[in-house]
């Protein structure tokens, strides 16, 4: 990617995070500052699951926006580096920071009727605890994460069902 086109994409994020910004304010979440570069670097390095969900599918949805923003402004929180090598070196904080992100993405997914959004997310998390590529020397974040999970299925079940 030449510098022209990595300014325009810095660009764009910039924009995105100060939207998604505003959405956060208004559910009340008090998130860390994030830049553009932290967000792409973020977005762009690599994973132990080989992540298909890419930039532009998160730049171009509003609740991967809410999601990515609160995961990042967690690990900012536990003091966790953000850059290309964030997810490989600290994945039991990201696997943390995502259960922290997925409730708050899908209670603003519900303030918008967002309710197939819901569903499908609801379906895809109901797996998360027993990850296949959680190693296995971070089993203990199932115990640790379950019952944050328990309460979020109690939370959003009701609109798996509708």
């Amino acid at each position: 990617m030449d510098i022209k086109d990595d300014n325009s994409i810095l660009s764009e994020i910039a924009a995105k995070l100060g939207k998604t910004a505003e959405i956060l304010n208004k559910l009340g979440y008090d998130y860390e500052s994030i830049s553009p570069k932290e967000f792409y670097d973020y977005m762009t390095g690599e994973t132990p699951t080989g992540d298909t969900t890419t930039l532009e599918d998160v730049l171009n949805n509003e609740f991967l926006m809410v999601h990515e923003f609160v995961e990042i402004s967690e690990l900012k929180k536990m003091n966790t580096p953000i850059n290309e090598q964030t997810v490989m070196k600290f994945y039991p904080n990201v696997y943390e920071a995502h259960f922290t992100a997925l409730d708050y993405e899908l209670t603003y997914a519900l303030n918008k009727k967002g309710y197939e959004w819901v569903r499908k997310r609801l379906k895809n998390f109901a797996s998360q605890l027993d990850d296949p590529y959680l190693p296995l020397e971070f089993n203990y974040l199932k115990q640790k994460l379950a019952s944050k999970y328990t309460l979020m299925m109690k939370k959003f079940s009701k609109y798996l069902k509708t």
